[in-house]
């Protein structure tokens, strides 16, 4: 009856303002409150889509926020009047779908039994006022408030997370490539549909009373836009033959609807209809050890029994397995564990051609090492990477000047913690051992954790998720760390034997995710050599489980796994140990933190001579001119261009303005030559661009180097002492590495359409709410979001889903506490001077420079926190904005560099040749420049003991 009679009285008011009332009821109901994912801990690198992923409270095992389906309900506030005054009254988040905020998501009274407001609640004459609060929805703010996420897991080297097991993980990779649902029989019609919802991050949300008169308690919230779940799709999955069985199996129509490739797809679906059809993998295998259960041989250690050498020791063959382009790294941990007795075999990543050169000129000087004439492109659990074990067994079996014992796998992570004659001690006391680490658990979680009962296969450098299998009856399967040493007999014995168990276990683990963690494991122990078994791989593995299982391969494998951290210093005691026997550790980086290596190095051989030069330096190479300009993204390739006009630009001010001498005044030519990362004392110094340029006096070309130095670009607002000081540093970047707590893209390049993450490292304290601002560089507010940072919360990051292209120029990011800034921030989106590699055309530039449409980064608009916030709104800037768009040719160049010049400054240049410019120093003369000494990685003649360091 109330509603009745107060609908008729709203009636009699004005038939067309109900009308628009319920209008507007209407559109909220079907309004879809989608949040972005708010990363505090997670893994984002590798991926070019916006993951989309739920929040999952801390008390859920480890891993499972990862791929839980689910979605959070988005409560919007009660009605406001605008942007400059919410009324917004505190609402609990509870799950539900996406989309479905509707009638009940205008919150009443809040709390936790909070009603929505009904229309016919307003009193008379105030109707006009209620159809204005609810149009006033579309301005309200909304944030995610993470907290550190911890995770614990298991013990084996890559392991998948807790529970996984229970998780749908079937439906990974790009979510703009929708997924399709059915596959036909041969001849018909093949359809695939989408069958994965798409996870949300939901965050805690708290909605306060602010009023325009109170700004400083004022917190303005957004909603985050994200895209809708994918709606379901059809498309046609195209092969050369039809498959010979109806798939069905939602893991492989996953699959299939993922594969880039026709040929990919045209295996996947071959080895589906293979495995359905029971021709693809053993029923059961043989046993032919001896012994019932697991052996494991137990070995003393004794460290003073270790410094004299046997009288027959033994040979080892080193299989380094290499990728990326870190080759001074590479080369330090060749010189440490190189002795003319022993053989080197490389294998380098078939995507790595500037290392593979670098591995070929360091086999140029020794007879025993070699390169593998094949390579292969290998990935973090695929099954190349045991085919690529088991070929390099291969030829060093068949290498017969090449008389080996023992064979060792190393990556160029890896280092020695002792020296080569303790390790041949030690091998040669226990030459009949195999040493290989086990999981140590009970085998069927192992099994279900590791993913062995399920069918996996390789292509398109993937490991594609097929479906369930059973484990072959009469074996033990097991597994652990990929990282190993073999004696000869048992390499022989996989590699020769054609028995029912070795060849029943290719095949198995031919179609087995991380097959090189329990391929030799189970064959050791169900073979005849399982007696000489030794549940030890003579290694130190910096394990961190809650940083370390960020499941950051999921873009390459479907699955999650774990991946050890970085050793830093202080670790050093760790390696130090002499418990038990270990010869190796992993992992380490140089360009995360050479120091561990520096005192690694010196405990074993002894410090370097006071004053060596190059000692805290590392340098590491991002390009190099053989590699060709394709390597490099059109962002790259701007900035290295730009980086070195601000060389010549600083070789011409050495003149102090004389402007009729040339000398130092040059004209660039083509493209960089070669350029490198440069860290002094484990600190990122910026680049070093190699380039061509003609000299104006002497028209010769002359080769130099320019050292560009970023500009310090945060500033810290924050009082000492005060409750927000818990801030200690923030940066934007893209290629955020959570397990390393680092930006790999190491100096924030970046153009207009990279996704960039912000983050934050904080002190330990207090729990404290801040929020964040993003600002383009015309003063519109791209983004604005509130994070919680818990007492412990160390590092926090977040990537705005932000529509591009990004306008470029100098972004700045405000960070707020009770709206008094704590720190600001600004980087730069460069504009591109080139597209796919060649000087960029005008319409082009006009589509990449112009920022997003409608110059809206999010389905939100942030305009009423401008005045708030003091950010002044000009027209002025707009419209320079659209003319810089529409710059081209040297226009474009100097707008380029007056850009690049905000952030970056040209700290130094060197010649690598005869120059005209007497005041320009030599490089090899320039302790900087990547030309001048680095004895740490320099390699020389074997002295008389066969070692050269």
């Amino acid at each position: 009856m109330v509603g009745g009679s107060c609908a008729r009285r709203l009636a009699r008011r004005s038939r067309s303002a109900l009308i628009a009332a319920l209008t507007v009821l209407l559109v909220q109901t079907l309004v879809v409150w989608n949040f972005s994912t708010l990363d505090s801990g997670e893994e984002n690198a590798g991926s070019s889509v916006r993951e989309k992923r739920d929040h999952i409270p801390d008390n859920k095992a480890a891993g499972s926020d990862y791929f839980q389906r689910g979605a959070e309900r988005q409560h919007p506030p009660p009605p406001g009047r605008g942007t400059s005054r919410l009324i917004q009254q505190p609402v609990r988040q509870t799950g539900s779908e996406p989309g479905s905020a509707g009638m009940e998501g205008l919150a009443g009274t809040g709390g936790a039994s909070a009603r929505q407001p009904r229309l016919c609640q307003c009193a008379p004459g105030q109707l006009s006022l209620c159809i204005s609060a609810l149009f006033s929805l579309q301005d309200g703010y909304y944030s995610h408030r993470p907290k550190e996420k911890s995770r614990v897991d298991s013990n084996n080297e890559n392991s998948v997370p807790k529970d996984f097991e229970n998780i749908d993980n079937s439906n990974f990779g790009a979510r703009s490539q929708p997924h399709r649902q059915s596959v036909g029989a041969p001849g018909g019609k093949q359809r695939l549909q989408d069958d994965a919802r798409q996870g949300i991050v939901g965050g805690q949300q708290q909605y306060r009373r602010a009023s325009q008169a109170q700004p400083a308690q004022l917190q303005h919230r957004h909603q985050h836009p994200h895209r809708n779940p994918a709606t379901a799709a059809s498309s046609e999955v195209s092969y050369d033959q039809p498959p010979k069985c109806e798939i069905n199996g939602k893991e492989a129509i996953s699959a299939l609807s993922r594969a880039k490739s026709k040929g990919c797809r045209q295996q996947i679906a071959e080895v589906y209809c293979r495995h359905k059809e029971g021709q693809l993998m053993p029923e059961a295998v043989t046993r032919y050890c001896p012994i019932e259960g697991k052996v494991n041989v137990n070995i003393q250690w004794n460290e003073d029994s270790a410094d004299g050498l046997p009288s027959k020791p033994v040979r080892i063959a080193f299989v380094l397995v290499v990728h990326g382009r870190a080759s001074r790294q590479f080369q330090r941990l060749f010189k440490a564990i190189y002795h003319t007795s022993h053989f080197y075999y490389i294998h380098v990543d078939q995507r790595s051609n500037y290392l593979h050169r670098q591995a070929q000129a360091l086999a140029s000087l020794y007879s025993n090492v070699r390169v593998t004439p094949w390579r292969m492109a290998t990935i973090w659990g695929g099954a190349s990477l045991l085919t690529m074990y088991l070929r390099s067994m291969a030829d060093l079996l068949a290498m017969r000047d090449w008389s080996w014992d023992f064979f060792i796998n190393l990556s160029a992570a890896d280092y020695p913690i002792r020296d080569n004659n303790q390790l041949v001690a030690f091998l040669s006391k226990y030459r009949r051992m195999n040493f290989i680490k086990s999981h140590g658990r009970d085998n069927a979680r192992f099994i279900r954790k590791q993913g062995l009962d399920r069918l996996f296969f390789e292509c398109d450098t993937h490991m594609w998720r097929l479906g369930d299998r059973k484990i072959p009856n009469g074996i033990s399967v097991d597994g652990g760390s990929d990282w190993f040493l073999l004696n000869r007999p048992f390499v022989e014995y996989v590699i020769n034997s054609e028995d029912d168990l070795v060849t029943n276990m290719k095949r198995f683990y031919a179609y087995t995710l991380l097959p090189a963690e329990s391929f030799f494991h189970t064959v050791l122990e169900n073979s005849a050599h399982c007696e000489t078994m030794v549940d030890n791989n003579l290694r130190i593995t910096n394990w961190n489980r809650k940083l370390g299982c960020k499941c950051q391969y999921k873009h390459i494998v479907d699955w999650c796994g774990c991946s050890p951290n970085d050793f830093k210093p202080s670790d050093f005691h760790r390696l130090q140990q002499t418990v038990r026997p270990t010869f190796f550790a992993r992992k380490f980086e140089a360009s995360v933190n050479q120091e561990i290596v520096n005192q690694l190095d010196a405990y074993l051989f002894g410090p370097f001579p006071q004053g060596t030069p190059g000692l805290n330096s590392y340098w590491e190479s991002v390009y190099d001119e053989p590699d060709g300009v394709a390597s490099l993204s059109d962002t790259q390739l701007t900035y290295y261009h730009s980086f070195a006009r601000l060389g010549l630009a600083r070789a011409a001010a050495s003149l102090q303005g004389n402007q009729n001498d040339h000398s130092c005044r040059y004209f660039p030519m083509g493209h960089p030559v070669s350029v490198h990362l440069y860290f002094h004392f484990d600190q990122f110094q910026g680049y070093l661009v190699k380039h061509h340029a003609t000299n104006l006096a002497t028209s010769k070309l002359e080769i130099m180097e320019t050292w560009v130095a970023p500009k310090k670009n945060f500033r810290l607002s924050t009082p000492a002492g005060s409750t927000s000081s818990r801030l200690q540093f923030a940066e934007i970047g893209t290629e955020w590495d959570a397990k390393e707590r680092i930006f790999r893209n190491i100096g924030g390049l970046m153009g207009p359409m990279d996704e960039t993450v912000g983050m934050q490292k904080w002190n330990k304290g207090p729990n404290v709410t801040v929020t964040v601002v993003w600002i383009d560089p015309t003063n519109v507010i791209a983004a604005t979001y509130d994070i919680l940072i818990d007492a412990s919360a160390e590092f926090t990051h977040y990537r705005p889903p932000l529509n591009q292209p990004l306008r470029p120029g100098v972004w700045n990011i405000r960070i707020l506490h009770n709206w008094s800034l704590m720190a600001e921030i600004r980087f730069l989106i460069v504009p591109l001077a080139y597209n796919k590699h060649q000087p960029i055309k005008q319409d082009d530039a006009l589509k990449l420079h112009n920022g997003p449409v409608k110059n809206s980064y999010m389905e939100q608009s942030f305009h009423g926190l401008n005045p708030i916030l003091n950010i002044p709104v000009s027209l002025a800037y707009v419209e320079q904005a659209k003319r810089n768009a529409a710059m081209t040719g040297s226009e474009l160049e100097r707008w380029v560099d007056s850009l690049v010049g905000e952030l970056w400054e040209a700290a130094d240049v060197c010649a690598l040749g005869p120059t005209a410019c007497p005041v320009m120093q030599a490089c090899a003369k320039s302790p900087w420049s990547s030309m001048s000494p680095d004895p740490k990685s320099q390699l020389g003649e074997p002295r008389s003991d066969g070692r050269i360091r």
